[in-house]
């Protein structure tokens, strides 16, 4: 059940591209989007079930993280409530859930288990949203019933070993039968749910070593699949991560997954399209440990008096707040681009998975450090909570090549003149997970002057915050020009420019957050006017100073920096093999 469409939205338009040519788009930013009525009934039905049924279970679940499993009577209560059926259609025998309402979904079981939220997310935001967004009506009809029960639990085969970020590297292949079939071969790694998975999305070449990728939709059942042991990890670990291994397993024709050597096209739009679940679990997170920190505050004393009375403290509880309010506006808005149909949000999925997952981890941090002692020992969830929240920051992209694609998808963008640059790295700019290194010998020129599109107004934003939107514009118009003084400056040679690329990236993502933190908080003030809003209008005034702050130092680092510095460095310590400077 999506939600509707806001009117004015522009399908067709991307918020944070646009920021690039100094451009808001407003109408894909205001109102603030919200869950329907029909679906919030039925979200309080399923996160009423859900507190239900794991609120009692927190022991259970450190029994499960010191095993590094969980039982199958378990995963067959999470087959009993429908979790393995939320975004598939009503009549597939899911609960068809929208973008927003899923992630919403993964907030709740967060708070309580992050394995079980991968265990969840694995299956639903990548293993087999496929099926939903590339499926044919056999294809659908064939396997969304048995993914939505639970009978089939599903699993995404991408990575391989020497291919984590550059998945060109892949080496996985599949080779076509004379009856139309194909025989798969190769091994995939790090695979959540590959020790249960009966249905599998995979990737492999075909053709020979060098041919270009397709995706499969493949069965235990087909054979020559082994599942390796469960992999001992830091954190998540009762989740089951193991090795896929194929060997000559024969795949039907009719699983192949949308056209054969599309296999790329495939894997990045599920890998942005599941953003949602990931960026709702961070959030869920997020809430359970300022809840644990707000209690810990209150009730423990030093020096006679509450903690929570020390402006220390004070300073953690109220970033703590800032950060996990503004992760769940940008997770929501992204959420409500996917379900409103808008074509290109792979930026702002992208933006999402970086703000949340590091929020996250500072916000982990702090909790266990209001703790004091109490948060670095087991019996407390603190130290489990950070080692399940490392792994945000790694697994569906890690942020450091998310950054270079925010960063390079907008000057992109910014110089949408230059046809021949455009054509040639048009569609590895889409790839957010291929080695950008393919990108060094293609042939440039100068880039011309982006014309001025001078400075908007945000006219939907609420009185109360026209001081925050004034930084929000003007910001914008500076990172139009940084982004065009750097196309200038480096010409082609700005694809390996990481640094200064890794800035306006972080200029760009500043700015999409705080404007869908002022969008939420205009909606917040129009519905209850400022008296009830004292709050709020803190939290969207926080974020924006900070946000300024690291949006100059950013620009100003573009021309003033330590960089060659830092680069001559590093050569050294890799040379060296380690650090030579101790003082013996």
């Amino acid at each position: 059940m999506p939600n509707s469409k806001t009117p004015s939205l522009k399908t067709e338009a991307s918020v944070a591209k646009s920021l690039f040519l100094g451009k808001i788009v407003e109408d894909n930013l205001f109102p603030f989007p919200t869950v329907n009525a029909s679906e919030a009934e039925t979200l309080s039905l399923v996160l009423d079930s859900i507190d239900k049924f794991m609120a009692p279970k927190e022991k259970e679940y450190r029994e499960f993280d010191h095993k590094g499993a969980q039982p199958e009577d378990y995963i067959q209560e999470l087959r009993e409530l429908g979790l393995f059926g939320l975004i598939i259609p009503e009549d597939f025998g899911g609960l068809g859930l929208s973008n927003i309402g899923y992630s919403r979904v993964l907030q709740q079981t967060s708070r309580y288990d992050a394995s079980t939220s991968l265990t969840i997310g694995a299956h639903s935001s990548i293993g087999m949203k496929g099926v939903l967004l590339f499926g044919n009506a056999e294809q659908r009809k064939k396997y969304l019933p048995k993914l939505a029960s639970g009978e089939m639990i599903a699993a995404f085969c991408l990575t391989e070993p020497g291919s984590g970020s550059d998945a060109g590297s892949i080496k996985t292949n599949a080779n076509q039968n004379p009856d139309g079939s194909w025989t798969l071969s190769g091994e995939k790694i790090w695979i959540t749910n590959g020790a249960m998975a009966e249905f599998f999305t995979v990737f492999a070449r075909t053709g020979n070593e060098h041919g270009k990728l397709t995706a499969f939709l493949v069965e235990r059942n087909f054979g020559g699949i082994k599942s390796g042991p469960k992999e001992d990890k830091l954190g998540i670990r009762a989740s089951a991560t193991t090795t896929v291994s194929f060997e000559n397993t024969v795949v039907p024709a009719a699983n192949v997954l949308g056209e054969v050597g599309k296999g790329f096209k495939i894997a990045m739009s599920i890998l942005n399209n599941g953003r949602t679940g990931l960026g709702g679990g961070c959030v869920g997170a997020m809430k359970r440990l300022i809840a644990l920190s707000a209690k810990q505050a209150a009730e423990r004393k030093q020096f006679g008096r509450p903690i929570a009375e020390f402006g220390l403290v004070k300073e953690k509880l109220a970033q703590m707040a800032v950060n996990c309010f503004a992760s769940e506006c940008a997770v929501t808005m992204v959420g409500h681009y996917i379900d409103s149909g808008v074509e290109d949000y792979s930026i702002e999925a992208a933006m999402s998975k970086i703000f949340a997952s590091e929020s996250l981890w500072m916000v982990a941090y702090e909790a266990l450090q209001i703790a004091g002692g109490n948060g670095f020992m087991k019996e407390y969830p603190y130290e489990l909570v950070m080692r399940d929240s490392r792994i945000n920051m790694i697994f569906e992209g890690t942020n450091e090549i998310l950054r270079l694609y925010v960063g390079l998808s907008g000057l992109k963008e910014a110089g949408e003149y230059l046809k021949e640059i455009k054509s040639s790295v048009g569609k590895i700019f889409n790839d957010p997970i291929k080695g950008f290194g393919v990108l060094s010998g293609y042939a440039g020129k100068r880039l011309s002057e982006i014309t001025s599109l001078g400075r908007e107004k945000l006219v939907a934003v609420h009185p109360a915050l026209s001081d925050q939107a004034k930084v929000y514009q003007e910001y914008t118009q500076r990172l139009s020009k940084a982004s065009d003084e750097l196309l200038r400056r480096y010409g082609k040679e700005i694809i390996g420019m990481q640094f200064p690329t890794k800035r306006v990236a972080e200029v760009s993502l500043d700015l999409f957050v705080g404007l869908c933190v002022l969008s939420r908080v205009s909606k917040m003030l129009a519905a209850k006017g400022e008296g009830a809003c004292k709050h709020e209008l803190e939290i969207a005034t926080i974020f924006t100073q900070q946000a300024k702050r690291r949006m100059n130092q950013n620009i100003a680092r573009l021309i003033s920096h330590e960089d060659d510095e830092m680069r001559s460095l590093a050569d050294h310590i890799t040379a060296s093999a380690g650090y030579s400077w101790d003082i013996l």
